[in-house]
C-alpha cells in the first residue's frame, strides 16, 4: 500500500512542497511504502543533521543550496542539480552550508 497525500497522474513542482523552518530541520513524505519512498527535505544555512543511517539505499538530490554529506568521515560537498548514492546502514550526516532543499529516494533491498 503506498501512503501520500498526492494523487496520481498529477503535476507538481518538486521544491516548493516544502519550506524552510527557522527552528529545526523540515521533512516532507511525499509517498512511502514496504520498499522505501520519497521525502523532500529543507534546511536553512547552518542546520545539521547529525551522524546516523537510513536502512535502505537513498538517492540523495540538492535541488536548492549546497551542502556537505560526510559518509564516513568523508566530506563531500553537493549542489543544486546534483545528487549522490548512499547504501544502507552507512553512518553519515549533512550540514548545509546556504539554505538548501534535498529530496531523498530511498529503496530497500
Amino acid at each position: 500500500m503506498i501512503n501520500t497525500d498526492y494523487k496520481f497522474g498529477e503535476v507538481h513542482g518538486i521544491a516548493n512542497q516544502i519550506e524552510f523552518g527557522s527552528d529545526k530541520v523540515q521533512f516532507k513524505q511525499i509517498f512511502s511504502n514496504e520498499n522505501g519512498g520519497v521525502v523532500l527535505v529543507a534546511f536553512k544555512a547552518g542546520q545539521k543533521l547529525d551522524t546516523h543511517v537510513a536502512p535502505a539505499e537513498v538517492m540523495v538530490s540538492v535541488l536548492e543550496g549546497e551542502v556537505d554529506f560526510t559518509i564516513l568521515d568523508k566530506v563531500n560537498t553537493i549542489k543544486a542539480g546534483e545528487f549522490l548514492l548512499l547504501g544502507a546502514e552507512v553512518p553519515h550526516s549533512v550540514l548545509a552550508k546556504a539554505d538548501s532543499k534535498m529530496m531523498l529516494v530511498k529503496v530497500k533491498a
